[in-house]
């Protein structure tokens, strides 16, 4: 019988390889409906969709499969810590001619005079899901799916000061004026052969303090009872959550393609290629520094330059809140990074 391990490994691959083949057979077959239509041909139809099958059987026999099988059986990526081969992979075989496929059904209606047929929100939402799904996979493998999330090393719970330990120490003028009594010492110097003179005690002898330090360690509550529960904070759970977070922006500029009016006109490329080069962030590991830069260079940026185009040619397509996220993801970017390090800004003191 398979161990858990061996179980875990090929859902994961399952589900991979799914969100690899699904996406790019729903794409093509929609694709060859409006190729049906614009040409009127039953046969325009099954060639397309015999291509669609000829694509995927070459990209899984040529380039999944070798990738998966040096990925996991000899490790040859094992050394790759700032990007993940197998999104990157991904990403190019599935989502970019996904994308592709979806621009060349608006070419190809806007063409033939032909406007009825846009691309529904499920072959869109498809090929987003699976993305997701496919991220989530790659952060997620590390992790196990059973037991407590005790044991993951993963803690995202917010630390909490909680008293360990308090002594008794003497205030630091107290203790130069003790070392100043000593003979070998000055008064102002409490350091005698490269070491402090005398002991920390009261300057008066009477062993007792007026101050006290207190340290903490920073830990975590535990709570017990009935509504425990409320207090949870799942490693696991929070990563699937945030996934869906990060993707939420680029889901929302896709949305904006698929509006008749955006659709059937020039503007669908440019908002394509912009998702595509934002989408190309998930090759970078989530830790690495790079993220952050690369978020704002290939998503937010963009993103703003292209929300307002989309406001003053078309109206309000967008949410004016995803403007307002750009706006200030780029504005807090560039004070955090860059003007806080101009002299008039690197002052601790100011606020």
């Amino acid at each position: 019988m398979p161990s858990g391990k061996t179980v875990k490994l090929i859902l994961y691959e399952l589900l991979q390889f799914a969100c690899l083949c699904i996406p790019v057979f729903v794409v093509m077959e929609r694709f060859a409906s409006v190729i049906c239509f614009v040409k009127s041909s039953a046969t325009a139809y099954w060639l397309v969709v015999a291509a669609s099958v000829a694509y995927v059987a070459s990209v899984t026999l040529f380039v999944w499969v070798p990738l998966k099988y040096f990925i996991l059986r000899t490790q040859r990526f094992s050394e790759v810590t700032n990007w993940r081969p197998v999104t990157l992979a991904y990403v190019i075989l599935s989502t970019l001619p996904c994308f592709a496929i979806i621009i060349a059904s608006s070419k190809v209606q806007v063409d033939a005079e032909f406007k009825n047929e846009p691309f529904t929100e499920l072959p869109v939402s498809l090929v987003l899901f699976s993305l997701i799904c496919v991220d989530i996979v790659e952060k997620i493998r590390p992790l196990c799916l059973t037991g407590q999330a005790s044991g993951l090393g993963l803690d995202f719970e917010m630390p909490v000061p909680v008293l360990t330990h308090s002594a008794q120490v003497t205030s630091v003028s107290r203790q130069l004026q003790a070392n100043g009594r000593d003979g070998d010492a000055s008064p102002r110097s409490p350091v005698r052969n490269g070491t402090l003179s005398g002991h920390w005690r009261d300057a008066d002898g009477e062993g007792t303090t007026r101050t006290s330090s207190t340290a903490y360690l920073y830990t975590s509550h535990s709570y017990s009872g009935p509504f425990r529960f409320v207090w949870i904070q799942e490693p696991r759970h929070d990563l699937f959550v945030a996934t869906f977070m990060f993707w939420f922006d680029t889901v929302e500029m896709v949305r904006v393609a698929g509006t008749d009016s955006v659709y059937y006109s020039a503007w669908v490329f440019p908002i394509y290629i912009l998702a595509f080069l934002s989408i190309l962030r998930v090759v970078i590991t989530p830790d690495s520094p790079l993220l952050a830069s690369s978020s704002v260079l290939t998503q937010d940026l963009p993103f703003l330059v292209m929300r307002i185009c989309l406001v003053v040619v078309f109206g309000y397509v967008t949410p004016v809140l995803y403007i307002l996220k750009n706006i200030f993801t780029v504005v807090s970017f560039v004070y955090f990074v860059f003007m806080t390090k101009l002299k008039l800004l690197n002052r601790e003191s100011m606020f």
